[in-house]
């Protein structure tokens, strides 16, 4: 277990593997362990040093205290990013994300174009109107209120309710991914829950799409339940150096549900030939 320290707290992240570095991001109510499978792989190929890391509020990083506490909110989620780059010496790197992490990686892109190398994003909302009926709720500032006014009353029922709504969601995901995410939701404060669910159902990046110079791959779930796979046509029509790969046996975890399509795809997009890698996380043109 490997982790920095940050104004904002402890910042937790596992690595494997040696070579160009690779940055990995989770999604919402998870932590870097929705990739272990994934970082085994990409690591074992021998071209990458594989980081995959927890945003603050989930997995064993900082669940925020006091006045520097994170604000749980993608535009910090972002700097989180550039501060463990900073930390680590990392000029410049591919990030790929999974459903909030892609969210997070493609702002990344577009706040710091010049130290991302190119983005890929799985099963990631662009436009937060894209989201589950039950995460648009969860993200009503109304009810977070309520729990964090009145905890004792409100904090039992909405632990029982999204309980249930968890189990009714993932009923058609294999046992592996339910229990992941149940172990995953243990570690994640009503603040963190709520915050950035909240900020993550506001998102719209589709007027600044255009603006991604990099390539950018799309991995959906034609079976997602949980972020429309439409989003894959934003991207397709919107960015210009963009791919998409539609996984017709997927829902929300398509490295799960089709990891050797998968693995493949996200190979063949980080192996392209368009850029070079000197070795050191720098871009330079292909001769």
């Amino acid at each position: 277990m490997s982790s920095i320290v940050t104004q904002q707290g402890i910042l937790h992240y596992e690595t494997m593997g040696r070579g160009q570095p690779l940055i990995l991001l989770h999604g919402w109510i998870n932590s870097w362990d929705v990739w272990r499978d994934s970082m085994i792989a990409l690591a074992n190929g021998g071209q990458y040093r594989v980081y995959a890391l927890d945003f603050w509020g989930f997995g064993e990083s900082a669940k925020g205290n006091g006045s520097s506490a994170p604000s749980f909110r993608i535009a910090s989620y972002v700097e989180m990013v550039k501060q463990f780059m900073d930390s680590l010496g990392i000029q410049e790197s591919p990030l790929l994300g999974h459903s909030m992490g892609g969210t997070v990686a493609l702002q990344f892109a577009l706040n710091y174009p010049e130290r991302t190398r190119r983005v890929a994003v799985v099963g990631s909302p662009v436009v937060g109107t894209s989201l589950n009926l039950f995460l648009k709720m969860a993200g009503i500032g109304r009810i977070a209120e309520l729990v964090w006014r009145y905890p004792r009353v409100f904090e039992p029922m909405m632990h029982s309710v999204t309980r249930l709504t968890m189990h009714i969601l993932l009923a058609g995901d294999s046992e592996r991914v339910r229990e992941m995410i149940f172990r995953d939701w243990q570690q994640t404060t009503f603040d963190s829950f709520f915050r950035s669910i909240s900020d993550l159902k506001r998102t719209d990046l589709r007027s600044e799409l255009q603006q991604l110079n990099m390539p950018t791959l799309g991995i959906y779930g034609l079976k997602d339940n949980i972020v429309s796979p439409s989003n894959a046509d934003i991207l397709r029509e919107r960015v210009q150096s963009s791919e998409v790969s539609l996984m017709h046996h997927s829902r929300h975890f398509p490295m799960t549900d089709e990891p050797d399509k998968f693995l493949s795809t996200l190979d063949g997009f980080l192996r392209s030939e368009e850029y070079r890698n000197n070795g050191h996380g720098r871009r330079t043109p292909a001769g």
